[in-house]
């Protein structure tokens, strides 16, 4: 607890360690600008701050679906916290490579998967389980992704424990989003909280949209110097359809729908006013089941007839590839500290959290003995989704669990309760109170993997919450990662350290005229 008025009965929840204060209530070493800027602007310039963020979201179409009490479907302003996350230089090292060793252990494993299963005759990640897995695609069996590249973009999401060293909770290679969300982020935050940025120096995130495009032309499977990439959406229903629009025009490349491509003598091509054109790369964002009616479901209206034939016949690069989705399942997560020293012959740096497979009867009966301890998970679902966590729940809500998991235990995992980290957040009153949080950085594979600096810090705005989606009531962050000066050398000078701009007053133009022209050119 601090005396400061900004945070006013900031208590840091037992067993979770703070990104803003050190255990006795001092400021750490890294936020103290930050936290001297936040009381020079005091609460009111904070909640005037979050109305302008709202109408100016609103407007440019920065939202998330949600249901009404009534069950209808409405829009509401990405929730965006305007009190940044700030990770060091050196921790940032730390996290970029234990995620690069990750990556490239994952795409080791889909490839053997699909290929020579080696670690599983070396005994190590059983057959029958990979093979159960509902995201083990057998129409691409003995395909080699072009390249040799599976997990093109990644986002793994991390957790800072009570003791402050890193862990992994899931991976997401399959079709991990939220990136465009950091984009935004940052340059809402140079717009409306302008001040803060004074006197840090904070990397750059804006370059990511180049860093994708260039890994999506380094795996297309053909000679040419100017490979045709696109975009494919399953439509403007989807509820991450904001992303797909603004990182295709971010890119310079088409938006598609699957009415937009066909398959000619397993080739894949776009329909344009000029004819066709051949794509060399989709980066799609709809799950395999509804890629190829021929293949997977076959009442799938949003696949393209015959695109696994293409992929097969090596004429085009699909990112994520083909059946990626079998190394983020929560059941195979597991196992990924084996692989990295299976396929790297490396030690992990970045560990998983403790987990159990529940299918095993010794650790289930083990486990149900501590569901009050510990966290359990559905195996294929995503978003927080199903997650049950035994400490916050009661004695009715645990019987229901064990029920669950007796009748099909192969369908769930278990885990230690990590006390998340927690992240001072405006709570609407223009003050600061904990807030758990994740991290989410985003990796590209093409030629090599390259990280964007921070990420999406995710923040469960309910007090006491540690289910951070945003499809469950969580929230975001900018996350700062802060520049040592070697890591300035190159740039553009005074990059770091010029005054962002100031946002325009929405009434008069200026940003708002800014949303509603990019709002028209994502409709087209």
């Amino acid at each position: 607890m601090t005396s400061d008025p900004l945070l006013d009965g900031y208590r840091i929840p037992d067993g979770s360690c703070d990104e803003l204060l050190e255990t006795d209530g001092r400021p750490r070493e890294h936020v103290r600008a930050l936290l001297a800027a936040l009381r020079r602007l005091g609460p009111e310039a904070l909640t005037d701050a979050g109305r302008r963020r709202d109408v100016i979201f609103m407007q440019q179409g920065i939202t998330f679906e949600v249901s009404g009490a009534g069950g209808e479907r409405r829009d509401r302003p990405f929730p965006l916290d305007l009190v940044p996350r700030v990770l060091t230089a050196g921790e940032w090292t730390v996290i970029k490579r234990g995620l690069a060793q990750r990556i490239r252990a994952l795409n080791a494993f889909v490839d053997d998967v699909y290929h020579g299963r080696e670690i599983v005759r070396a005994g190590i990640v059983p057959w029958s389980l990979i093979v159960s897995r509902p995201s083990f695609a057998r129409p691409v069996h003995g395909i080699r992704a072009p390249g040799g590249v599976y997990t093109h973009v990644s986002g793994c999401d991390l957790v800072r424990a009570g003791d402050g060293s890193w862990r992994v909770l899931e991976d997401n290679v399959r079709t991990p989003s939220g990136i465009s969300y950091v984009l935004e982020n940052r340059l809402a935050m140079t717009r409306l909280m302008p001040e803060l940025f004074a006197g840090q120096r904070v990397r750059p995130v804006e370059n990511y949209p180049s860093l994708l495009l260039e890994a999506l032309q380094a795996v297309a499977p053909s000679p040419d110097s100017d490979p045709t990439v696109v975009l494919w959406t399953p439509g403007p229903l989807n509820g991450a359809y904001f992303e797909h629009a603004f990182l295709a025009r971010a890119m310079g490349i088409e938006l598609v729908e699957a009415s937009d491509l066909v398959v000619r003598d397993s080739v894949c091509y776009m329909r344009t006013t000029g004819g066709l054109r051949r794509v060399h790369t989709i980066y799609r964002r709809l799950d395999d089941d509804f890629i190829d009616p021929l293949e997977f479901r076959p009442d799938s209206v949003l696949g393209v007839p015959g695109l696994v034939r293409a992929y097969r016949a090596g004429t085009v690069a699909i990112a994520n590839a083909i059946g990626t989705g079998v190394a983020d399942d929560k059941a195979i997560y597991h196992y990924v500290p084996e692989m990295v020293r299976f396929y790297l012959s490396e030690e992990p740096i970045l560990e998983n959290v403790p987990t159990y497979l529940l299918s095993d009867e010794t650790v289930r009966r083990w486990i149900l003995g501590r569901l009050h301890e510990v966290v359990v998970k559905p195996t294929s679902e995503s978003g927080g989704k199903g997650v049950f966590i035994g400490p916050q729940a009661s004695a009715e809500e645990r019987a229901d669990e064990a029920r669950l998991i007796e009748a099909h235990p192969e369908l769930y995992i278990a885990q230690e309760l990590v006390h998340l980290s927690t992240a001072p957040t405006e709570t609407g009153d223009g003050r600061l109170a904990p807030r758990h949080v994740d991290l989410r950085p985003f990796a590209v594979f093409g030629e090599q993997i390259r990280i964007v600096p921070g990420g999406l810090t995710r923040v469960a705005l309910r007090e006491g919450s540690m289910i951070v989606n945003s499809s469950q009531g969580g929230g975001s962050k900018d996350t700062w990662v802060l520049a040592d000066g070697d890591l300035l050398e190159g740039l553009p000078p005074g990059l770091a350290a010029r005054e962002p701009p100031r946002l325009p007053d929405v009434r008069y133009g200026g940003w708002h005229g800014q949303a509603q022209q990019q709002q028209q050119q994502a409709a087209i």
